[in-house]
């Protein structure tokens, strides 16, 4: 309990403890949050990173730290991580997927629901789920890997996976930019930082509704 106490902290304080790593730390915050994203994109086993907020905080720090911590630097490092970190995923999927699978199928570090979610969402969407799973926690971290068990074909894959990067880097991190220092946000940055988790999750539990939704009318 005190560690989830601890992490919950973290998250809605992601400011102070961002802003306290890069006062110790300097440029190699950079590749701390690097390793951050690589770590929740990359390992199937690490859903529960705070990506999307992450990005906001990080993009809202980079507008007030001068030329020691620039935007256009973290945009390019964190598409990099999240590029990587998906390949790696994809990686496994696609050459141990089946036996991560079965391994997972009695250990509580493999969330198989999660799976199975992204699994119905990648039969739906196809390719575009790279692109719309990177706004969706859980499903992001799966998809590549789910993507990789499908054999999708790899050029294709990373097509779509590039391109979602990009967008889930650049609009998180300029949002946070443009608007994480004005007034009301930062006096209210846990409530915003609860809104992203909650706009997030979003399609997630709407989606879950339908199925219930749908099973009761059977």
């Amino acid at each position: 309990m005190e560690l989830l106490a601890q992490f919950i902290d973290i998250v809605l304080h992601l400011d102070k403890h961002l802003a306290l790593l890069l006062a110790q730390y300097d440029t190699w915050i950079y590749v701390i949050l690097f390793a951050i994203v690589f770590c929740e994109t990359g390992l199937v086993v690490m859903p529960f990173l705070p990506g999307d907020s992450l990005l906001f905080v990080a993009g809202a720090l980079a507008a007030t730290s001068g030329d020691g911590f620039n935007i256009t630097t973290l945009i390019i490092v964190l598409i990099a991580a999240a590029v990587l970190g998906d390949n790696t995923n994809y990686a496994i999927g696609r050459w141990a997927g089946q036996r991560i699978m079965r391994w997972g199928a009695g250990s509580r570090l493999f969330n198989r629901a999660a799976f199975d979610k992204t699994h119905h969402f990648y039969e739906r969407h196809g390719g575009k789920t790279m692109v719309l799973a990177r706004f969706l926690p859980l499903v992001r971290t799966f998809a590549p890997f789910v993507a990789g068990v499908a054999r999708m074909p790899y050029p294709r894959y990373f097509a779509f996976d590039f391109a979602g990067a990009v967008l889930w880097v650049g609009s998180l991190c300029l949002a946070g930019y443009w608007f994480g220092n004005l007034p009301w946000i930062k006096a209210n940055l846990s409530l915003v930082i609860f809104a992203i988790i909650g706009l997030s999750l979003l399609p997630m539990l709407a989606g879950w509704l339908r199925h219930r939704l749908a099973q009761r009318a059977g």
